[in-house]
């Protein structure tokens, strides 16, 4: 971690709410899915809000060595994004701890706040995360 990793780094990020960031689209495989509405799923808007963090934080980070992976999500799918708006998440880094990083989040589709809360993310060292990973996989199989 680099010493700009601090308190207040802010950052924001938009994109185009397709037909593939649709509530169908989450579970292609799932009927109940396909028969919901074609907006913009709340697993795909949880992703978002962790991508734009990730952004937010690279450029103070040592990437790709160390990474961040996401911890806690606490959030409010607060409307219905029909699809071709864009969503615009804003996030600010409240509190580092450590290797533990905390940001208030929100994202707007250009009519209504869609989302506001926190997301909690940890830096990791991506090799060691990976043999780690790997070691779980290789004791289920066994």
């Amino acid at each position: 971690m680099k010493a700009t990793l601090q308190p207040g780094i802010e950052h924001s990020f938009t994109l185009s709410i397709s037909e593939s960031k649709s509530v169908p689209a989450l579970y292609p495989e799932s009927v109940e899915f396909q028969a919901m509405p074609n907006v913009f799923a709340t697993g795909y808007m949880v992703g978002f809000i962790e991508w734009t963090c990730i952004q937010a934080l690279n450029p103070h980070l040592d990437w790709p060595e160390e990474q961040t992976v996401g911890t806690h999500i606490d959030v409010s799918h607060l409307a219905a994004t029909p699809l071709g708006l864009e969503v615009t998440a804003k996030v600010k880094l409240v509190e580092v701890d450590g290797r533990r990083l905390v940001f208030d989040v929100e994202a707007h589709d250009g009519t209504d706040l869609i989302t506001k809360g926190k997301h909690e993310r940890f830096v990791i060292n991506k090799d060691k995360f990976d043999r780690k990973m790997k070691e779980k996989a290789k004791a289920k199989i066994t």
